[in-house]
């Protein structure tokens, strides 16, 4: 709004929509930090202090200046699963008001699979508002170009074997390619890369997963939700039959219902299909067993 207040043809609008922000960081005790609001308040604009209506206020403000300006305005959100029911319910809201009247704002959301859930639970109408495309792991042919390129790009190469073994034990998943092929990388000493380098850099490798992206994860839970996982993993890989998880814990499924949404809210697992759960990222599984 402080951008588009310097653009004439949006200049009263965006001026207007200060106003409301200087309420609305009010009323919810927002710290808007290096944004200088130098406007009088005006009462009954975004200030009722329920999020679902002075969001969508304040969105509209937006839009209508920014279709004044000849601009759009894109809101780019990360880890959506993490945002309360009552916070993605006053977003949607406001996303659908934007739909209503045609105003150029988007909202681009990434967060784990239980998104289109938690948004249809929090609005019904939200599978019609939304698209959900999958991004999953790349496909073979991706994640070879996504190790090679850069090894061509330095007038080196990869021995095709090699590539492949890299590709197939990383199923693909993006930063563990990254990871793998970084070490590899750092340990070749030829301009070549050979399958002996790559096998030589797996276990370093691992050991920097174990201590650094798996651990993290790990160190969020209470001990008896890592009970919960580690029976997971002791089945091999999944998806896991809740009915398995229980039996191999000697617990009744209903008495593992609050670990399960815990772990599910912390972002380790997620819910696959009815009565079945996996983990959110790929060879957890082996790092849970590795720690056996």
């Amino acid at each position: 709004m402080r951008s588009l207040s310097g653009v004439e043809a949006a200049k009263q609008i965006a001026t207007r929509g200060l106003k409301g922000l200087r309420n609305f960081a009010s009323i919810f005790k927002i710290d808007i930090t290096g944004v200088e609001i130098g406007v009088e308040p005006e009462p009954g604009l975004a200030d009722s202090g329920d999020l679902q209506y002075d969001l969508p206020d304040l969105f509209t403000l937006i839009g209508r200046a920014a279709q004044a300006a000849g601009r759009g305005w894109i809101l780019l959100i990360d880890e959506v699963q993490y945002l309360s029911e009552t916070d993605l319910s006053a977003l949607i809201v406001a996303l659908h008001r934007m739909s209503q009247e045609g105003l150029p704002v988007l909202m681009v959301g990434a967060g784990l699979p239980q998104v289109a859930r938690l948004a249809g639970e929090a609005k019904s109408y939200a599978e019609r508002l939304f698209l959900y495309p999958a991004v999953g792991a790349l496909d073979p042919v991706s994640a070879a170009l996504a190790v090679e390129k850069p090894i061509i790009d330095e007038d080196a190469s990869i021995e095709k074997e090699a590539l492949q073994t890299i590709v197939e034990k990383t199923q693909g998943y993006p930063f563990f390619l990254q990871e793998w092929a970084s070490v590899t990388w750092n340990n070749a000493e030829g301009s070549e890369i050979t399958v002996d380098d790559t096998n030589h850099s797996y276990a370093e490798t691992l050991a920097l997963l174990d201590k650094g992206f798996f651990k993290v994860r790990i160190d969020r839970l209470t001990k008896a939700e890592t009970q919960f996982v580690k029976a997971m993993s002791d089945l091999g890989d999944g998806p896991y039959a809740m009915g398995d998880i229980a039996k191999a814990m000697g617990r009744t499924q209903q008495s593992l219902g609050p670990a399960r949404a815990s772990i599910i809210s912390k972002g380790m697992i997620y819910s696959t299909d009815h009565g079945y759960l996996d983990f959110t990222v790929p060879l957890f599984a082996s790092f849970m067993r590795r720690q056996n």
